[in-house]
């Protein structure tokens, strides 16, 4: 036990939280994204309801609670940023690294646009942080509405 209290007070004071072991990919998650020229399509299967499960089920079980009338907890600092960039260069990744689907490009009258789905929203973040035009922004919503994680 005094071993591990003297490895804290060393970890936290004198290396300030910078352990030997961090693991580091040189660079913020924004900047490593390739672009998707540079990649094949992903065929993924089917979820089979025993080890994997559809979307919207696993988003359900978070308990995450949205008021109707509370402001958007996401939002665009430019809304032709996704189509312009995002879509054209990375082919919209948005739509794949959010867990909870909550960004989808929809087609209305020959326009893509990108659709915001802020109450399938898990509030991870990870839209906010690897965004590669770092143009979505990520706010804590009005009240929490955090996961209640189901059976917890």
């Amino acid at each position: 036990m005094w071993g591990t209290f003297l490895y804290a007070g060393v970890v936290h004071y004198v290396t300030r939280g910078r352990e030997w072991f961090t693991l580091s990919h040189g660079g913020a998650d924004h900047e490593r994204l390739k672009p998707a020229s540079e990649f094949s399509p992903i065929e993924y299967p089917k979820p089979d309801g025993e080890v994997s499960f559809d979307l919207l089920s696993s988003v359900a079980l978070t308990g995450t609670n949205h008021e109707g009338n509370q402001p958007p907890h996401l939002t665009l600092k430019d809304d032709a940023v996704p189509v312009a960039r995002n879509l054209a260069v990375f082919d919209g990744p948005e739509q794949r690294f959010c867990p909870a689907g909550v960004y989808e490009y929809l087609e209305e009258e020959g326009e893509r646009r990108l659709q915001i789905n802020a109450q399938n929203c898990i509030h991870c973040k990870t839209c906010d942080i690897k965004c590669p035009s770092q143009n979505i922004d990520w706010v804590v919503p009005e009240g929490g509405g955090g996961p209640a994680y189901a059976g917890m």
